[in-house]
């Protein structure tokens, strides 16, 4: 496979967050507008000043990117919409990178949001996917708990994984979120209260699965000479692969696209995964990190568990994972879940990220994982960031 263009002379920038609600009242359009402002005053920027636009979001409806455009006020001459869910942050930073390359814009605003109404997740689910309703409804059940517990028992089945093993990796997650503000999982999480949690879907207990809530992740892409201009810190953008429906014969999904185009990401890079300083893998289950794990290079397949139990997974350890807690213990604020982790290494690798700074991180890895459906998600993608200018 030959390996794509470089990525040279793109920068990230100006990553924010915004607090997580555990449910809200204000619509998807309220939190990317507190998403997207947040960014461009850490920068010293307003709405006109950027031309490029990409926004991923489950509870937009029935508005797109376009219909933003007049809500916020801006009029770019780029504009992506991603509905991508977990893979959307590497997806977009891929295609606004090459927009920057091709001077079809000068700045481009990455931003994904999503609120919790009360009834949000119900009707997400009623809407999400045409496949996953045919194949989940006549059995009496949606929604990827039953996914996720069929993917987690196929693993357990066939490598041998434990549910302690997967409790390594909620427990390190939790002790991370624990120096995140805007974590909402705010109690240390010990071996003993995930084995003996509440059932949700064989084998998938309470602390296996994400908390759905209200926020949004943004941050800036823009050339390296335009963020020296404006003074702002920033990461190189070095490396980016995305796939979709990757081994769409294997019967049930224990492996993703990664595993296609995992050379590629590494020799665009010029890295391996030993010189990663930092990991954050889409986790809206733990299944799914161990499977990033593989599938990206650190060890075998159906050693993913194994490998990460023998490490130190929180951010003073010799293999920081998700080191804002994740989805797992900061919060799933819809579509913005596959924003986190990017928004995280940014923060790390320009010495930004405050209480979850690992020291001297100068390379990170970040992973998405979207579009469940029944037994599979459908869109995988990978991208790393190295140190550019620090805080």
């Amino acid at each position: 496979m030959q390996t794509p263009a470089s990525y040279e002379g793109v920068v990230l920038t100006a990553p924010f967050s915004t607090p997580y609600q555990r449910y809200s009242i204000e619509t998807a359009h309220h939190w990317i507008a507190t998403g997207l402002r947040g960014s461009l005053q850490s920068a010293n920027l307003k709405p006109a000043d950027i031309d490029g636009f990409a926004v991923s979001s489950f509870t937009l409806f029935p508005d797109t990117a376009v219909g933003l455009t007049q809500h916020l006020g801006l009029c770019p001459r780029w504009l992506d919409h991603i509905p991508m869910g977990g893979a959307s942050a590497g997806i977009a930073v891929r295609r606004a990178a090459r927009a920057i390359q091709a001077k079809d814009a000068e700045i481009i605003a990455c931003v994904a949001g999503d609120t919790n109404h009360i009834d949000s997740f119900r009707r997400l689910l009623s809407s999400f996917s045409r496949f996953a309703m045919d194949a989940s409804y006549p059995y009496g059940y949606g929604g990827p708990n039953a996914s996720f517990a069929l993917l987690t028992d196929r693993y357990m089945t066939d490598h041998g994984a434990t549910r302690k093993g997967f409790g390594h990796i909620c427990i390190a997650q939790r002790e991370n979120a624990l120096n995140n503000p805007r974590a909402l999982m705010k109690k240390p999480l010990s071996m003993e209260q995930y084995l003996n949690a509440r059932q949700i879907a064989d084998p998938i207990a309470l602390f296996d699965c994400v908390m759905p809530c209200a926020g949004a992740e943004a941050f800036l892409v823009m050339s390296e000479d335009r963020a020296i201009k404006l003074g702002l810190p920033y990461a190189r953008f070095c490396a980016a692969i995305e796939r979709h429906n990757a081994h769409s014969d294997d019967p049930v999904q224990l492996r993703g696209g990664w595993t296609i185009d995992v050379n590629t990401l590494w020799e665009q890079a010029g890295l391996d995964p030993k010189s990663m300083d930092l990991v954050q893998t889409y986790d809206d289950y733990p299944v799914i990190s161990v499977m990033q794990i593989e599938d990206l290079g650190f060890c075998a397949k159906g050693e993913g568990v194994a490998f990460l139990e023998q490490r130190n997974l929180t951010t003073k350890g010799d293999f920081p994972l998700n080191t804002s807690g994740g989805q797992l213990s900061a919060g799933q604020a819809g579509a913005a879940g596959g924003f986190i982790g990017m928004v995280e290494a940014i923060r790390q690798v320009t010495g930004q990220a405050e209480e979850t700074q690992v020291k001297e991180a100068k390379h990170a890895l970040v992973s998405g994982f979207g579009m469940i459906n029944f037994d599979r998600g459908l869109c995988t993608s990978a991208t790393v960031l190295s140190e550019g200018v620090r805080l």
